[in-house]
């Protein structure tokens, strides 16, 4: 059996370009020898020193909560675990619409928890302190391996990390396997820095 090549991603529950970069990544691993590795980063540790719209800053204020509940979670459990809350928070989050219900944000939370199998006390650490340094750490680690200019998600393979790719919608089967290898062949070359274009669509959750 060929041994899997690990791939690390940091995501922001919020984040809907995130969310579809994930479900992408499951559906490389389903035609490539990859095995996804699951980590926290913070909209608003990433903006937290940089001039923005209130209105976005408001948003990463509001990401805030869910993205120290996903710290407290992967303070104590694997990567798999959190992988799993992930999908249960991305799913009441953006294809449900959820964000768009702010007031039933710790609702969504605690749902998300029950439905990934963990305890809805996790829900505590969205008002706590108490895993910011675990939060932060896990942040530094991704952003570090690409520079402070880019955003939510990065992605680690071996030494090679890069942000994205932003796609919408999330292709799939072989598709997927496609753009993974076109990813990984640009993103494994020393000079490459970037390639990008106007996003002309909204997040796209099917």
């Amino acid at each position: 059996m060929t041994e899997r090549i690990p791939v690390d991603l940091w995501f922001d529950p919020f984040c809907p370009f995130a969310w579809m970069t994930s479900r992408w990544l499951l559906e490389v691993e389903k035609v490539r020898s990859i095995e996804p590795r699951w980590h926290i980063m913070s909209l608003k540790i990433l903006n937290e020193d940089k001039e923005i719209p209130a209105e976005y800053r408001e948003l990463t204020e509001k990401a805030l909560g869910p993205a120290r509940v996903v710290a407290a979670v992967q303070h104590k459990y694997d990567s798999e675990t959190v992988g799993r809350l992930y999908t249960e928070l991305g799913v009441r989050f953006h294809n449900r619409g959820g964000l768009k219900e702010p007031d039933r944000l710790r609702e969504l939370v605690e749902e998300s928890l029950a439905a990934a199998g963990l305890d809805r006390g996790f829900a505590d650490a969205m008002d706590s302190e108490e895993f910011d340094e675990v939060l932060r750490a896990s942040h530094d680690d991704g952003i570090n391996r690409v520079g402070q200019d880019v955003g939510t998600p990065v992605i680690a393979v071996g030494d090679v990390a890069f942000f994205g790719p932003v796609v919408s919608p999330a292709p799939k089967g072989e598709e997927a396997g496609r753009l993974w290898d076109g990813v990984r062949l640009v993103a494994g070359f020393d000079g490459f820095f970037e390639i990008k274009r106007t996003r002309t669509r909204p997040p796209i959750f099917d």
